[in-house]
Formats: structure tokens, C-alpha cells, sequence
């Protein structure tokens, strides 16, 4: 049973009051190791440790910033092996998906503000009447970092390297559900000698830890990915106290599948878009619309590549299924499945817990469901359910289609599929979602804007965005 533990002013110490909680492997049901059941002197002491490195680093060269981002993203790359093995562990996702996509992006995320803490740059505005504008940004001091449990490295280095690159101190607060990869990199911080306080990794409850830290009075602002509920939370702390937010939210992301569409090309990345790491994925497609004409011919060809897609031990090279997050979690799930049957909806495969023989006996599995005959607007279009369910909807235009996208209380991600150039422009342009992905998903530009309308949060990350949420703005004007 491992013991990890908190990373507070350059150092690995346990919770002050002795504390666990225990970590488990979704793949077996078992716990594996114990974390800090840290409360509020870990986190006075972690802002604490942070407030006194500010100084020093707010006050170090952009470049010199970027050089230590840079060492870090040089261990992390070392260590990719060990760490997409602790992801896979710690998640239950494939460990071949955490090799391909989790730790080389946590690489990309750190590299990439590595290079953007010495190229960023602020406007400067001439006015006619014989004055300049300019606008200084300085970073904001303390902030806080909340990352969730289905891209745990990948999403909380999407926060960390920004926040650092600008030149803030950060308390990071991991999920509980998988803080594992959140310890590796505290240990590879010490080893890459990153100066005291800098970085704070506090381990523990979002009740409790989490709590804290969006309501410490010398926080400046809080960055979260996660569930709309807790969203939804944070901001209510937040708010009264006038600290900065960034809220990544839930989704319930449309891909709208049109006749003239790419018909191999579009089945296989609607599949990716629907179960990748078994739809915990904020921007997974949960809901496909079809149009009319093709809705049979892609229906089953769909369902009979879902079939197919049997979960197996995460740590399998084959595994293309994995564990879901945790037993209540998959108990969510699978009250979903009863909840589309009461509403008129037919299974055409999958829907069920899968039981595996061996060490994953014990593990929470299901097979991907997907779902026909439900209306646009029942429960099960809806609302987010995080996991290998999907829903197929057959449309007759593209009013009718763009209508039932936006019908719901999110706007995070869509997806279109058509070799019409002009179908594409015009639909992007009326979906209601943050990212639009047009044949195409989940391709990513680390410096375009990302984030969601409605239900699915407030504000931007990613590029110049992130630069600027975590620095103040301050217009000089000078008459000359």
C-alpha cells in the first residue's frame, strides 16, 4: 500500500493530522494506495509557502520561467513510461491511450507556456488627440488549480504551466479519485530543483481540501475542470470574495452526421468522439444526429463496431476499453440505461456491467451502450452521463439539426461531418458550443481559446487566453 503525500514549500510531507484516504484501482475494485486527508492548516501552509515564493518569482525573467518549465517537461518526457503505467492504474483507462495522448500532452502543455511565458506580449493604442495607451499585465500572486480525475496529469499541467509562465505561485488540488500522477510530478519538481513554494500540490476531499482552497483570502483566482454541480459551487464561494474563475464544465456535445458526409472516415471518429477513455471525456460526442437518408446504413454499421468494443484490463497493450472511474460512478451510468428504456428507448447493444475474469474480476466495467428512439429532449439527451453511452438521432434538415444540438443546457464541443464547404461554415457559425470541430474531433491547437457557452462554464484556456486570465490588466495612459 503506497503512502503518497503533499508537496508544500519543496517538500513531500503527510497531512498535520495524520489523516488517509485511500486510492483505488477502478480495474480491480481495490485499494491500492493512501492519500493526505489534508484539511486547513495543509492548505494554510501550502498558500503560505506560496505567498513567500511569489516575490522571488514573479519577480524572475520570463525566459528563466520558460527554462524551468522546460526542465520539468524534459522529466516528465523521461518518465513517460512510469507515468502513463500510474495513469492507466490510477484512472482504469487503456495504458496505451495514456502513453499516446495523457503524458505526451502534459509534455506539450508544459513546453508550449514554456515558450509563451517569453513571447507574450500586451497592446499598445494611439490616440489621435496626442496620447499612447499601453497595458502593463502582472501576475495576479496566488491562484489555485483544480483538475479532475479523467485527464489527471494532461489537464492539470493545461493549468499549472500557464499560471507559472506568467509568473504566479500555485496551490494545485487533484481529484481524489486519482491523485496519483499529481505526486509523480511533485517528485520530479524536487528533482528538477524548482524553487521552494513555487508549485504546492495539496492532496485531499474537494469538500474539504477543494473547499479551502476556492475560499482562501489570499488565493486571487481559482482554474477548475470538472462536473457543472461543482461548478456551479465554486463560483458561489468565489464570487462574494471577487476572485478571478475559469470554470471548465460538463458537456453534452452533438455530432451531427450529414448524407454526403465521409461515410468510413466519420463512423470511426464518431466512435472515437463516443467512447473514448470510456466517454469520460468532457468533450466526447454523447449525442449523434443523422441525417435521414443514411441514419440505417451508419446505424449499423456503428453499432456492429460498438459490439466489438469489449473492456479488458487497462493495462493490456490491446485494451481499447478500460475501467470506469469508480463504482458509484458506474452505478450512475447504469441507472442511465433504465432511465432511456422508461423513456421509449431501444438498446441496440452494450448497456450492462461487464465482469472480467482474473485480476480485474472485481473491476467496474461496462460494455457501450448505444441508444435509439429517444426524442432530443428526454433525459437521456439531456443530461451529461459521462461514460460509453450514446445516443443516434435521425434528422430531415439542417434547421431541424442545429435546433436539437442547441437544445440542451450545455455548449461545449460539437462535431460536424459534410463535404459541403458551405453547409460547414454555415452551421459552424450557428452552433452553440465553444469548440466546433468540422470532420474532424479532437484535434487540438494549444493556442486557440477553450471553453464553453451556457452550462458548460466561463471563460477560456489555452494560448494568449490563459496568459491573460492568470496576469491583471493596467491601462497607462500618457498625453504627450
Amino acid at each position: 500500500m503506497q503512502k503518497l503525500a503533499n508537496y508544500i514549500d519543496g517538500k513531500l510531507t503527510p497531512a498535520a493530522s495524520g489523516g488517509w484516504l485511500e486510492d483505488f484501482e477502478p480495474a480491480t475494485g481495490k485499494a491500492y494506495a493512501r492519500i493526505p486527508d489534508s484539511h486547513k492548516t495543509d492548505m494554510d501552509n501550502a498558500v503560505a509557502a506560496a505567498q513567500r515564493a511569489f516575490p522571488a518569482w514573479s519577480a524572475t525573467s520570463a525566459a528563466k520561467r520558460g527554462e524551468w518549465l522546460h526542465k520539468l517537461a524534459a522529466l516528465v518526457e523521461r518518465d513517460l513510461e512510469k507515468l502513463a503505467r500510474a495513469e492507466s492504474v490510477d484512472t482504469g483507462k487503456p495504458i496505451a491511450l495514456a502513453r499516446s495522448l495523457d503524458i505526451p500532452r502534459a509534455v506539450a502543455n508544459l513546453r508550449y507556456f514554456a515558450a509563451a511565458a517569453s513571447q507574450f506580449a500586451s497592446e499598445s493604442h494611439a490616440m489621435e488627440s496626442g496620447a499612447i495607451n499601453y497595458t502593463l499585465r502582472s501576475p495576479l500572486g496566488v491562484v489555485g488549480c483544480i483538475s479532475p480525475w479523467n485527464l489527471p496529469l494532461y489537464l492539470l499541467t493545461w493549468k499549472l504551466a500557464p499560471a507559472l509562465a506568467a509568473g504566479n505561485c500555485v496551490v494545485a488540488k487533484p481529484s481524489e479519485l486519482t491523485p496519483m500522477t499529481a505526486y509523480l510530478l511533485s517528485e520530479l519538481c524536487m528533482e528538477a530543483g524548482f524553487p521552494a513554494g513555487v508549485l504546492n500540490v495539496v492532496q485531499g476531499l474537494g469538500p474539504k481540501a477543494g473547499v479551502l482552497l476556492v475560499e482562501h483570502p489570499d488565493v486571487k483566482a481559482i482554474s477548475f475542470t470538472g462536473g457543472t454541480k461543482t461548478g456551479a459551487d465554486i463560483a458561489g464561494r468565489a464570487a462574494p470574495k471577487f476572485k478571478k474563475l475559469s470554470l471548465e464544465l460538463g458537456g453534452k456535445n452533438p455530432t451531427l452526421v450529414f448524407s454526403d458526409c465521409d461515410f468510413e472516415r466519420t463512423v470511426s471518429e464518431s466512435m472515437r468522439a463516443a467512447f473514448s477513455n470510456q466517454g469520460e471525456i468532457c468533450l466526447c460526442g454523447s449525442r449523434i444526429l443523422i441525417e435521414r437518408g443514411l441514419y440505417a446504413r451508419f446505424r449499423d454499421e456503428f453499432v456492429a463496431r460498438a459490439k466489438m468494443l469489449s473492456p479488458g484490463d487497462p493495462l493490456e497493450e490491446i485494451t481499447a476499453q478500460g475501467a470506469v472511474i469508480s463504482e458509484a460512478h458506474l452505478q450512475k451510468v447504469l441507472g442511465y440505461i433504465e432511465l432511456a428504456k422508461k423513456e421509449g428507448g431501444k438498446i441496440l447493444c452494450g448497456g450492462r456491467r461487464a465482469r472480467l475474469d482474473g485480476r480485474c474480476s472485481g473491476g467496474w466495467f461496462m460494455e457501450p451502450a448505444v441508444i435509439e428512439n429517444l426524442p432530443y429532449d428526454c433525459r437521456t439527451n439531456q443530461e451529461e452521463i459521462f461514460g460509453p453511452v450514446v445516443t443516434l438521432i435521425p434528422f430531415d434538415t439542417e434547421d431541424e439539426a442545429v435546433a436539437w444540438a442547441n437544445g440542451t443546457p450545455y455548449g461545449l464541443a460539437a462535431s460536424l461531418w459534410s463535404r459541403d464547404v458551405s453547409r460547414c461554415h454555415r452551421l459552424a457559425a450557428q452552433l452553440e458550443a465553444g469548440l466546433i470541430w468540422v470532420n474532424c474531433w479532437m484535434l487540438r491547437d494549444l493556442r486557440v481559446p477553450m471553453g464553453g457557452m451556457k452550462q458548460s462554464g466561463t471563460g477560456r484556456e489555452g494560448g494568449w487566453e490563459a496568459m491573460r486570465f492568470f496576469t491583471e490588466a493596467r491601462n497607462v495612459c500618457i498625453k504627450y
